[in-house]
Order: structure tokens, then C-alpha cells, then sequence
């Protein structure tokens, strides 16, 4: 265990907190999150992983809105007994609070789809939430992940990120003034995805004074980019290792239908999802009219149209997306758990998408988190995490400014 205590608010599975754990300078004193499936994967890997034998404990699945209960414990139908944060802490510091509230309430795509451009989802406030442990622990820094829309929502009519910056404010913390130099391409960081993010680092007004400013710009300027890599990871490097899992007779294990062949040994998590010999055929068209260099279906009218041809409906965005075998993979999101048209392996003969381990690579997962829980639940938490990839390096350059006062 490291020597920083850190506490995970809105922790997933636990992508951030992996890569902190991974850095070897952080002591996990608790992760708070509400869904149980996270929760369930994430006890388990700290237990196995990182040997916290109470990690039943460490993992408080709650509502943090409920945050007094939070603080001093609860016995509640729904989420079980805790004695609370308070007594789990107990005497020790907390130096650090890393975390992020769920995005979708400030991705533009979210505003776009919602008729009310999500201005009446609840999830807007939850950094309130955030704060008020922020408030109560007092450590010295925090780390606030998320979307880069954040900069642009305005749910009550004013930026919620003026808002937000306020709340820091006034709860002792200092943040960047222009948080437009928050957003981090973590493809530089060696994460093989197109995935920008933004990281608000604040620092604690009483331990570090009115330095805090000038310390947060070299963070951004110098200290964070120098874990940049040299060469950005492709979709290749991450998943081109994996075995080959190419169309079958349909099978049926436990009553679960099938439609590739297993692996016979390699990483967890690597099965297909069942596909229909309709879309079989179309990923093999797709991958192969790329591999063939004929491009036909590569742009957005060709794909629309061609979703139309096949289904008889039309949609607002394209359907179907090959991943490029030399590129960085697209977008790993969490609707990823409804179905994987946007995400087609790159083999022609595989006519497939991607697999959860596929997913989890892509997403920065070592091959040693196992997931467990239905598929749908698998692709869900790993499109809803932090690439630990990336934040091992953000853990690092936390660690080197941390330690350097």
C-alpha cells in the first residue's frame, strides 16, 4: 500500500482508482458507488488484486446524495448496513479525493438526445454531492473527472461549470481559470482510443496558499504532459494478440446462445456476443470493403443508407463503424452493453463486434481485472470507467507534484 490516502466518490468499477492503486504511492481508504454490479467487481479485484481483505468494507455501495448517512453510517432495505465513511477512515487523513460525476447529463450527444436537453436530470447536481465530501475531509487535492461538455451545459441557464468553479471556491479549493486546458486527449497518454476527457485538479487553499494557481498551471503545463508517450497505441497493439473467434453453428452453453467459437486459452472475457448471419454479413462486407482498400461504406451518407437498405428505418447517426487495425479505436461508451454496431472488428473473417475484453484493452484494463456479471453489465462499467492507463500517469504526476511540497 501507498502512503497517499485517496477516497474514490462515483467509483465504477474502479478505472481510477486502478491506475492509482497501479502507481504503488496510493492507500485505497474507501470507494463509494451506487450500482451493484460495479461494486461487486470492483471488491473483488481490490481483495485479489491489491490484497485489502476488507474490501467488503472499502466498497460502500450508497447514495451518495444521502451524504449525512454516508458520513455516519445506515441500515437501509436497499443498500444494506454500513457504520459509514467516518468510522471506515477512522483517524487517518485523507490527502486526496479522486472521482467523477456520471457525464451523461453533460455530453453534448446526451443534451441532444433528451427533449429537454437534459436540463431536468438530477445528475447535473450530483457534484454537489462531490463537494459536500470534498467539505467535510478537507484533503489537500482532489481529482474531478469528466466529459468535455461540462464546459458548454447550462441546465438552469448559467454554465454549470461557473458554478461549479464557485462551489470549489468557496469550499477552499483552487481550480484552473481556464478549464478549457483541463481536456486531456488520453490517446497521448497511451490509451489506444479516441477519448477526451477533462481533469479538474484543485489544490487546498490552506496547503498550498497563493502559490496554488501558478502550481496548477506547470501541473497542466509541464507536469502532466511529461507522461505523454512518444507513439500512440493503435487498436492492434491493444487487441491484435487475442484469439481468433470466427463464426459457428449456433451453440448454446447454460441456455445462452452462441454464435462464434470459444477460445480455447487466453484472457477472461473474450466471447462474442451472439450475432444474427444477417450481421455477420454485413461486418464481413464492412471490415473486408476497408481491408480491400475499396472504401465504399466508409462515409457517414453510405453507412445511413445502408442501415436503411437493410432494415427499411432510418437513423440520425450511422449504425455501423469498423475499428481500423492501425488507428485508435473510436469511442468506448457505455451503450456499448446495447449492442456493438459501432464497434466491428477489423478481421473480415471474424464478422463480429468487439468482445468485453476487447472493450476492457481498449479501455486501458489489464488482462488481470476480470469482470463478472452478465455481458451487458460488463460492457456497461468498462464504458462508464477511466482508462487506468491513463490514470496511472495522471497518479504519478499527482504523486510528483504532491510530494515535491
Amino acid at each position: 500500500m501507498g502512503n497517499i490516502n485517496t477516497i474514490d466518490l462515483f467509483a465504477g468499477c474502479g478505472g481510477l482508482c486502478e491506475g492509482f492503486e497501479m502507481s504503488g504511492h496510493y492507500n485505497t481508504l474507501a470507494c463509494v458507488e451506487w450500482e451493484k454490479a460495479p461494486c461487486a467487481n470492483l471488491e473483488k479485484h481490490l481483495r485479489e488484486k491489491w490484497n485489502y481483505s476488507d474490501a467488503d468494507q472499502r466498497v460502500l455501495r450508497f447514495d451518495i446524495q444521502r451524504t449525512e448517512e454516508l458520513f455516519c453510517g445506515w441500515d437501509d432495505p436497499e443498500y444494506g448496513h454500513s457504520k459509514g465513511l467516518d468510522a471506515l477512515v477512522g483517524g487517518k487523513r485523507v490527502d486526496l479525493i479522486i472521482g467523477g460525476p456520471p457525464c451523461q447529463a453533460y455530453s453534448v450527444a446526451g443534451r441532444i438526445r433528451d427533449e429537454h436537453g437534459m436540463k431536468e436530470d438530477y445528475r447535473n447536481f450530483l457534484f454537489e454531492s462531490y463537494v459536500r465530501v470534498l467539505k467535510h475531509f478537507q484533503p489537500k487535492a482532489f481529482v474531478f473527472e469528466n466529459v468535455p461538455g461540462i464546459l458548454s451545459a447550462r441546465p438552469t441557464g448559467e454554465p454549470i461549470i461557473d458554478i461549479i468553479r464557485q462551489t470549489f471556491d468557496e469550499s477552499g479549493y483552487v481550480v484552473l481559470d481556464d478549464l478549457s486546458k483541463a481536456i486531456i486527449d488520453f490517446s497521448e497518454y497511451g490509451v489506444p482510443q479516441n477519448r477526451n476527457r477533462i481533469i479538474i485538479f484543485g489544490l487546498s487553499k490552506k496547503e498550498f496558499g497563493e502559490n496554488a494557481p501558478d502550481i496548477l498551471n506547470d501541473f497542466y503545463a509541464k507536469i502532466l504532459p511529461s507522461f505523454k508517450v512518444k507513439k500512440k497505441s493503435t487498436v492492434r497493439d491493444a487487441i491484435g494478440d487475442l484469439p481468433a473467434l470466427y463464426p459457428t453453428e449456433e451453440f448454446k452453453i447454460d441456455g445462452k446462445k452462441y454464435s462464434h467459437t470459444m477460445p480455447e486459452s487466453g484472457p477472461a472475457n473474450h466471447s462474442s456476443r451472439w450475432h444474427s448471419k444477417r450481421d455477420q454479413s454485413i461486418f464481413r462486407m464492412l471490415a473486408d470493403d476497408i481491408a480491400s482498400g475499396e472504401k465504399k461504406y466508409v462515409s457517414t451518407a453510405a453507412l445511413k443508407q445502408l442501415y436503411t437498405d437493410i432494415t427499411g428505418r432510418e437513423s440520425n447517426i450511422h449504425k455501423y463503424y469498423v475499428l481500423r487495425w492501425d488507428e485508435q479505436s473510436n469511442l468506448i461508451p457505455a451503450h456499448l452493453f446495447k449492442d456493438g454496431l459501432r464497434h466491428i472488428h477489423p478481421d473480415g473473417k471474424q464478422a463480429r463486434s468487439i468482445t468485453v475484453r476487447e472493450a476492457a484493452r481498449l479501455q486501458g484494463f489489464p488482462d488481470d481485472y476480470e469482470f463478472i456479471g452478465t455481458q451487458a453489465d460488463e460492457y456497461k462499467m468498462i464504458g462508464n470507467a477511466v482508462p487506468p492507463i491513463f490514470s496511472e500517469k495522471l497518479a504519478q504526476a499527482v504523486y510528483s507534484l504532491l510530494l515535491s511540497e
